[in-house]
C-alpha cells in the first residue's frame, strides 16, 4: 500500500508536526493499536513506536516539541530589528560615502547596532532567511547620461542607421530562396 507523501511546508512545520504526536498521544489513550494510529496520522509504523514508547515512559510530555533544534542566534530578533531600521536609513547615514550596501557594510552596522561581529557570508545568512531580503544590484547607468541627447538621437540619427531586412538585398541564384520565387 503506498501512502501518499505530505507537502513539504506541512511536513516542516513544527506545530503542525506536535500536534500529530500529540493526536497519537490522545489515540494511544484510547488504546487504539500502533498500526491504525500510523494509518490515521499518514506516518509509518515505526513512527509510531517510537512515539509510543516515548508516551509510555513520559506521557504527552514526552511528545511535545523540544524546542527549535541547534544553537540559539547570537543576534535575537529584537537586535536584528534594531539592525534592519538602521539599514533602511541607508549607507550614507552610517558614514559610507554612497548608499551603495555591501556585505561588509552590512556586517559592519550589525556589529555597531548589536556588538556582535559577523562573517560577510553570515551576513547574507541573516538577510536572506531571518530578514526575507534579496539581492539587488542597482542598474549601471553613466553619471553623465543625458536623457533628452538620447532620446534625439533615437528620433533623428537611429532610423537613418538602422538597416531593414530586405532593403539591399541581392537577388538569388537559389530555386529555394524566398527572393527566388
Amino acid at each position: 500500500m503506498a501512502t501518499r507523501r505530505k507537502p513539504t511546508a506541512e511536513r516542516r512545520d513544527p506545530q503542525a508536526l506536535e500536534e500529530r504526536r500529540l493526536h497519537a498521544a490522545e489515540l494511544f489513550a484510547q488504546d487504539v493499536h500502533q498500526a491504525k494510529v500510523a494509518r490515521t496520522l499518514g506516518v509509518s509504523r515505526q513512527t509510531v513506536s517510537r512515539w509510543h514508547a516515548r508516551w509510555q515512559a513520559d506521557g504527552s510530555a514526552g511528545l511535545a516539541s523540544r524546542g527549535a533544534p541547534g544553537r540559539t542566534p547570537r543576534v535575537s530578533d529584537a537586535q536584528l530589528e534594531q539592525a534592519e531600521q538602521a539599514l533602511l536609513k541607508g549607507a550614507k547615514a552610517h558614514g559610507f560615502d554612497t548608499d551603495l550596501w555591501t556585505l561588509d557594510r552590512i556586517a559592519t552596522v550589525i556589529w555597531r547596532v548589536t556588538g556582535v561581529r559577523h562573517h560577510p557570508a553570515h551576513v547574507w545568512r541573516l538577510l536572506r532567511h531571518r530578514l526575507d531580503w534579496s539581492l539587488q544590484r542597482p542598474a549601471r547607468r553613466a553619471v553623465e547620461r543625458d536623457e533628452q541627447a538620447i532620446r534625439q538621437w533615437v528620433a533623428s540619427d537611429w532610423p537613418r542607421i538602422k538597416k531593414t531586412p530586405g532593403a539591399a538585398r541581392q537577388p538569388s541564384a537559389s530555386s529555394t530562396s524566398p527572393a527566388s520565387r
